[in-house]
């Protein structure tokens, strides 16, 4: 008798199965007795969905020696190429969101809501620059009353752009506002539970049964009334906030979040209403792409074909914003995941539309040419649960006269072009490589640049140049340029790079013996061409594509790299190398950086960046190579913030206490701070912050450790250097480095 786990969100089990015995735990239902098919040379474990359409559910460990059973379904429409999964059509208002339509960009107003005309004119404002949609918080009944004033007063200026209510802990407040709004946004986390108190609860499988029963009745309302109404919902589960219940049965997780909008689907679908679609938000790319996976997966399961608006949620300001972003919104872009999309952003909602367009250009260009590689089987890839692939670092060498060990780093490595040029000013070019100096002499320290990339190098008789050099290498920064270079003004020490050609030909072996390699492989070669790996011995390996190229995916040439790689036991470390054009606006080598390699860095495949744009700064190369390291969960440097966007709900200006907090924190590599407008998620969102600061109250501010207040009330003056104090008592304080 065969048993598994099966996630208790998978909707497609009858209790009524004769085939199938279960009983609720904790965290699972138990599946007992389940059929065993072939697929391929492997048993995978299957159950035939209950609903009408006629799939079999197959199920695989989420990783190896995992309990948890997930899909095995696809949670895309190809694992080779970009192609747009198949969505019904959900009408918001006048706008039409599905995948036979372009993706709609979308953003939030910050303006006090029964602040009718700031509201408008923010409305008109963002509508101008192009947002398909705008949410406005909807929080208490005066707020209600305000939105048919700002729809009224929409119409008389011509603006027909669909508003949507951000509803929270009000059901009453939702169906006032449905009478004259185009959709309901809906968080199933706290619409009808109440608030998280972040208890673990017991429950029996009658009281669970009369929770889900209690939404039902709270809920059916609004969806009877968007049903008359012709409105549509968004159930935008958000990772923090979770009910009690759902957390103690699903933990803070991305199954957890599934669950939840599920529960909510079920009903809509119960009342023959399909005019929704989902959200899967979290502040925390990684865990917010596992999220949508999931969903997806199950959906396909199901049959369900509903949109999906994709975020990241707090994602917080300026250039970390946009990484995060363009991490977890391009990722699911580039598997063809994705409808509407929104950036958060702590800033005027006005400057969230120029990165949200720039990202569905992205997608939208992804899907349009279907980028991607031939069709490869893909087997070890992990789509719902992270597992890093970590290369085989540097071991120094018997013999060897430098120490090669710190050429790349253990929780992934920033490499950065150098010229000739900037060699010829050392002591700036150690300080551009964020090395610290003592006596003129550089060292390394936490977020100092691994390698550098070096296309040319320096004459023999370049004396200083060498010099410069040399001591880079002392201090074991590896030095890497190309094969002709090195054979034709011989760098001591340095490592070459080479192609796939100059492996097969041999040409590498005219070097001096025991140079090291670095290899540059475009990762759609013939298999043919990439056996020659196996006989070489490679410090790095570079997957560098044109960025010119049109057909191909860089995510999935990787891929395809990656699972040769993994099939033929090759521990290579990766660094995702991408070479910008000159001209490339610094927007869209953010967000291109963030989606195509931060999308395979989610998915733990990779070991470093090595970004190059001839004309672009060199210290904003190097910012943005760590944030996305750091946006990938990967190198912490610099102190993390989760910042929401603000809204109506904001009790203070986020934009002036962020920028505070920022100047007198962003010193403190390791400690993560919450920055949040009001208690809707934060206690929540806490759960991926040491810290919070949360508005409390107008004017007070309340303070956190993880989801656990700790003050209250403090008076909005005292309380950054309140939260200093705090991070002080808990051993997490550093004063800020002298300057050089």
């Amino acid at each position: 008798m065969a048993t598994g786990t099966v996630p208790a969100s998978f909707s497609g089990l009858k209790s009524g199965d004769s085939s199938l015995g279960f009983a609720k735990r904790m965290d699972f239902i138990k599946i007992v007795d389940l059929k065993r098919i072939k697929s391929g040379r492997k048993k995978i474990s299957a159950i035939r969905n209950s609903q009408s359409a006629p799939e079999i559910a197959e199920m695989q460990p989420a990783s190896e020696g995992s309990p948890l059973l997930v899909p095995r379904q696809k949670y895309s429409e190809s694992l080779h190429k970009t192609v747009r999964r198949k969505t019904r059509t959900v009408m918001v208002g006048n706008v039409a969101i599905g995948s036979e339509l372009p993706i709609r960009i979308q953003t939030m107003t910050t303006t006090d809501t029964k602040d009718v005309a700031s509201t408008v004119e923010q409305v008109m404002r963002v509508a101008d620059q192009g947002a398909d949609l705008v949410r406005i918080t909807v929080q208490g009944k005066r707020e209600a009353d305000a939105c048919f004033e700002i729809k009224n007063s929409l119409v008389q200026k011509n603006y027909n752009i669909p508003l949507v209510a951000d509803i929270h802990f009000a059901p009453s407040i939702a169906l006032r506002v449905a009478e004259c709004f185009d959709k309901i946004r809906v968080n199933p986390g706290n619409f009808a539970d109440r608030r998280a108190q972040f208890e673990k609860l017991e429950y029996t499988e009658d009281d669970y049964q009369n929770e889900l029963e209690n939404i039902e009745q709270v809920f059916t309302p609004l969806v009877e009334k968007c049903k008359k109404y012709g409105r549509a919902m968004r159930i935008g589960t958000n990772h923090g906030s979770l009910s009690d219940r759902i957390m103690s049965y699903y933990g803070d997780s991305p199954r957890g979040m599934v669950e939840s909008a599920f529960e909510f689907a079920r009903i809509c679908r119960k009342l023959d209403y399909h005019n929704f679609l989902f959200s899967m938000k979290a502040s925390n790319p990684v865990i917010m792409v596992q999220a949508y996976r999931l969903l997806v997966a199950e959906m396909y399961v199901l049959g369900w074909d509903y949109p999906l608006h994709l975020g990241v949620t707090e994602a917080g300001e300026g250039e970390d914003g946009r990484m995060k972003s363009a991490i977890g919104i391009g990722t699911l872009l580039q598997d063809g995941l994705g409808d509407t999309i929104r950036v958060s952003l702590t800033e005027p909602p006005e400057e969230e539309i120029d990165p949200c367009r720039r990202l569905a250009n992205l997608g939208m260009r992804a899907t349009d040419l279907q980028q991607g590689v031939a069709p490869f089987e893909e087997k070890h890839r992990r789509y719902f649960d992270f597992q890093r692939r970590s290369g085989k670092l540097p071991v120094q060498k018997e013999g060897e006269e430098v120490d090669y060990r710190g050429v790349l780093h253990r929780d992934g490595s920033v490499l950065l072009s150098v010229s000739l040029d900037q060699l010829k000013m050392p002591e700036l070019l150690y300080k551009a490589l964020a090395t610290k100096l003592a006596v003129g002499m550089p060292f390394k320290d936490l977020a100092t640049v691994d390698s550098i990339l070096l296309r040319e190098l320096p004459p023999l008789d370049d004396d200083d140049s060498r010099l410069a050099l040399k001591r880079l290498i002392d201090i074991s920064m590896g030095v890497i340029t190309p094969l002709s270079e090195q054979l034709t003004k011989l760098l001591p020490n340095a490592m070459a790079l080479v192609n796939l050609k100059e492996l097969s030909t041999g040409a590498y072996k005219l070097l001096p013996e025991g140079t090291r390699l670095a290899v540059s492989v475009r990762g759609d070669e013939p298999y043919e061409e990439l056996e020659i790996l196996k006989n070489i011995e490679a410090t790095m390996l570079f997957h560098e594509l044109p960025f010119t190229e049109d057909k191909i995916s860089r995510v999935h040439a990787a891929r395809r790299l990656f699972e040769y790689l993994a099939e033929n036991a090759l521990d290579f470390p990766v660094i995702h190398h991408i070479q910008f054009p000159t001209g490339i606006h610094k927007d869209d080598l953010v967000i291109n950086a963030g989606a195509k390699a931060g999308a395979l860095l989610v998915d733990g495949l990779g070991d470093g960046v090595l970004l190059e744009a001839p004309d672009q700064d060199f210290d904003f190369l190097r910012n943005t190579s760590f944030n996305l390291l750091q946006g990938c969960r990967m190198r912490n440097t610099k102190t993390e913030y989760v910042s929401c966007p603000s809204c109506g709900r904001t009790l203070f200006d986020l934009q002036e206490i962020s920028a505070e907090i920022r100047e007198k924190t962003s010193h403190l590599p390791g400690v993560s701070i919450a920055i949040m407008g009001c208690i809707v998620n934060g206690p929540g969102e806490m759960a991926d912050a040491d810290f919070g600061y949360v508005g409390g109250a107008p004017g007070k501010i309340d303070l956190y450790v993880g989801k656990t207040v700790v003050k209250r009330g403090i008076a909005m003056e005292h309380a950054t250097d309140a939260l200093i104090q705090l991070i002080k008592d808990h051993g997490r304080w550093a004063d800020p480095p002298a300057e050089d």
